[in-house]
């Protein structure tokens, strides 16, 4: 009656035991795959903040660009009475953009530029920790699965090791940034 009741006590414990593992190999997999579709949440952030970053950059390169090239245009065919002129109107309407201006933020492409590059830099940070903390899933988890006692459940469990974030060879090189 006592072995019996040793027997069925280690039964139990085994039992627990298995389960507890079992239960703890499940929730390490399920970690990987949520810390997968981290990065994937963070390439798509990129995608979208930087082509929508560039669209406005450029749009406003564009613009500006324009504007001081009807500018040139326009000085070129001056008689110095006809520039003298337009300089008067250009400082009183200058005077009326700095009253706007007050109650305005500027909108000017070299600050649109250093924008992008502060968004592009917390685009990449958040990249590179979606990342780091998939391959630290996939440590614990490959851990997990390959020490023992645990090998025994991860093995009846047909648990296969994880491989770690490796970026494709084209992914490695940088997004183009053209203007």
């Amino acid at each position: 009656m006592i072995v019996l009741g040793i027997v069925l006590g280690v039964l139990l414990i085994v039992l627990i035991w298995y389960t507890a593992t079992y239960n703890s190999i499940k929730v390490s997999k399920l970690k990987v795959k949520e810390s997968l579709s981290g990065i994937d949440v963070a390439l798509t952030k990129r995608f979208d903040t930087l082509t929508k970053m560039l669209d406005v950059v450029k749009g406003f390169q564009q613009h500006e660009k324009a504007i001081l090239t009807e500018i040139v245009n326009l000085r070129s065919g001056m008689t110095m009475k006809e520039r003298k002129a337009a300089s008067a109107s250009m400082d009183q309407a200058m005077s009326e953009i700095n009253v706007v201006a007050e109650n305005y933020p500027e909108l000017r492409s070299s600050e649109n530029f250093i924008q992008l590059q502060k968004t592009i830099a917390d685009v990449e940070e958040h990249l590179q920790a979606a990342r780091r903390l998939y391959n630290a899933n996939v440590t614990s988890y490959n851990a997990k699965i390959i020490t023992f006692p645990n090998s025994i459940v991860a093995g009846a469990m047909h648990a296969t090791e994880e491989e770690f974030f490796e970026a494709e060879t084209a992914k490695r090189s940088d997004v183009a940034m053209t203007f």
